[in-house]
């Protein structure tokens, strides 16, 4: 029978996940770790869409004073009596979730921190009046939460120590030391980056983190959590109780993302098991320690899609759930060394290279090499295994992903290629006048300067579609023309027609890769097939007059065009 439970698409609660029926993943397993562990202050980087937010939500909900134990009832933590009775609902906590901290300028995402706090403060709105607290320290925790027109107003010395005096106070009330879980550290580092005023946020949170987890007697254990392990100089100075747990790290290794077991008991619930392979194909090959992961988010939505829709297809749900501006930056700063390298991990192949633990966000910049390393933390990149040198074999982790550089080689030459306006204007002239010289000389010079699709085991479908996709957008910088892709036509679908409205011109254009070089062969089955299909029909329904029909023949870096 079909599983009935809705699924959390979009929710990062465990309460709520717990209290309304959802489906969930048990990873209470990580509360057993992390005791175990025995960390002061412990830092989880895992890429974004891993589970690290429900995850923290998870622990609050086990450690926090007063918590429904009913919400472990049947979980993995559960049967470990132990914990349970000595952990479970002992501490006061303070949870930050970060993720949301943004801003054009400094004053504005400081504020969001500064509401965030105040916010949690809030939540102990009894220790205003708390008999275990003296004036003094009463009137302190009035300042965290104090407005002025509408908003928190403390001041930048109060912000700095407000985490350290709300885990002191929490403690003097309950007699217990405080937990305190601080989610997505890093997204104030990155927008603030992103945005011009890293310094002043390195600062903010320097201070922050320093005065909370540092020699503070008031604090039980911390938590962090956040896609890239910043500089211990940069962020933690001074801090000799810090444990990190990275992505190559076998601890922890299965508590963030799905196993292949998972997955398969998802899809086993839902009655989609036979939906396993293109899972697999679309969301798996992250390497988290000794264990091989899927991304959670995306896994998720497709079993969604695949309730309402059984024939739905993969989609790219984590890449468009992000900007992805690591990417762009990485290929706008792509030499000719490193181009081909972005060739061999599209095409499926690893390259070797070293990964830089640790990292400053204005580091990133300075070296192509330091790009590597972060796409690698933040799941661009996968590893298949380390060389005896110890270099990381890197590789794209799945299909998905693998769309997504695909995509952003296309925007980054089209947004390259549209500069040279000269030449388009050359390249479109050439297909109205029938000059195939011209079209192969400018075309294949642009093939030359760009990412391409290596001939490898990669389909030839899809290595059409790349370089379909670079003349369409080459094409289209003549913007009185009409041009549709892959339309239907005749009996059947059209690489491209273009349709000139100044003489009436139509334009059938039909790309084949040619399999082990043989252009002319291709030429000609490209030619063929325009012949075949009948792909001027749409043209003359659409009032076209002349017709020019071409054949194009790609292979690596080099086209050879027919035209009739």
């Amino acid at each position: 029978m079909e599983n009935t439970l809705k699924l959390p698409v979009g929710i990062d609660s465990f309460d709520k996940i717990r209290k309304n029926g959802f489906y969930y993943i048990d990873k209470s397993g990580l509360i057993e770790q992390l005791v175990q562990l025995g960390g002061e202050v412990t830092l989880f980087t895992r890429p974004r869409r891993f589970g690290k937010t429900l995850n923290m939500s998870m622990l609050r909900s086990f450690f926090e004073t007063g918590t429904d134990a009913s919400l472990f009832d049947g979980l993995y933590i559960s049967g470990n009596k132990e914990i349970c009775d000595e952990y479970m609902g002992k501490y006061p906590v303070i949870f930050l979730s970060l993720k949301d901290v943004d801003g054009l300028k400094y004053e504005n995402a400081k504020y969001r921190i500064m509401e965030l706090i105040g916010r949690e403060a809030e939540r102990y709105f009894f220790l205003g009046d708390s008999d275990r607290l003296s004036e003094n320290e009463k009137e302190q925790y009035k300042t965290m939460i104090a407005l002025q027109n509408g908003k928190y107003s403390m001041d930048e010395n109060v912000l700095t120590s407000s985490l350290r005096l709300l885990s002191h106070l929490l403690f003097q009330h309950y007699g217990e030391k405080t937990v305190i879980l601080i989610d997505e550290y890093d997204v104030p580092l990155d927008k603030a980056f992103q945005n011009g005023y890293y310094q002043e946020m390195v600062s903010l949170i320097r201070g922050l983190f320093g005065m909370a987890l540092k020699t503070n007697d008031s604090l039980q254990f911390a938590v962090l959590t956040g896609c890239l392990r910043i500089s211990k100089e940069s962020i933690f100075t001074g801090l000799n109780n810090f444990k990190v747990l990275s992505i190559l790290d076998s601890r922890f290794d299965e508590q963030f993302g799905f196993t292949d077991q998972e997955v398969q008991k998802i899809l086993d619930d839902y009655e989609l098991s036979s939906h396993f392979k293109e899972t697999k194909e679309w969301y798996d090959g992250y390497r988290f320690g000794k264990a091989d992961i899927y991304c959670p988010w995306d896994v998720i939505n497709y079993v969604e899609q695949l309730r309402y829709d059984p024939e739905a297809v993969p989609q790219d749900f984590w890449s468009n759930s992000s900007g992805n501006a690591m990417v762009r930056r990485f290929i706008d700063m792509a030499d000719v060394s490193t181009k081909n390298e972005i060739e061999r991990l599209i095409a499926g192949e690893s390259i070797e290279k070293d990964v830089t633990p640790e990292l400053t966000y204005d580091e990133l910049d300075k070296s192509i090499e330091n790009l590597w390393s972060v796409l690698f933390t933040t799941g661009y990149l996968t590893h298949k295994g380390r060389t005896e040198s110890g270099k990381y074999r890197l590789v794209i982790p799945n299909r998905e992903v693998r769309n997504l550089f695909v995509k952003k080689i296309r925007e980054w030459f089209s947004d390259v290629s549209r500069k040279d306006g000269q030449t388009l204007e050359q390249l479109c002239d050439a297909f109205v006048n029938k000059n195939v010289e011209k079209i192969e000389q400018i075309f294949g010079d642009y093939l030359w300067n760009t990412i391409s699709i290596r001939d490898t085991a990669v389909a030839k479908e899809k290595k059409e579609n790349f370089y379909h996709g670079i003349l369409l957008g080459l094409l289209g910088y003549e913007s009185t023309w009409l041009i549709k892709s892959n339309a239907e036509s005749g009996i059947g679908y059209s690489d491209i027609l273009v349709e000139v409205p100044t003489n009436r011109t139509g334009i059938v254009i039909e790309l084949k890769y040619a399999e082990g070089g043989d252009m002319d062969a291709a030429c000609e089955e490209a030619m063929r097939q325009v012949e075949e299909k009948g792909y001027i029909a749409k043209l003359k329904q659409d009032g076209m007059r002349n017709f020019i029909r071409y054949g194009i023949a790609c292979f690596k870096k080099d086209c050879r065009v027919v035209v009739d």
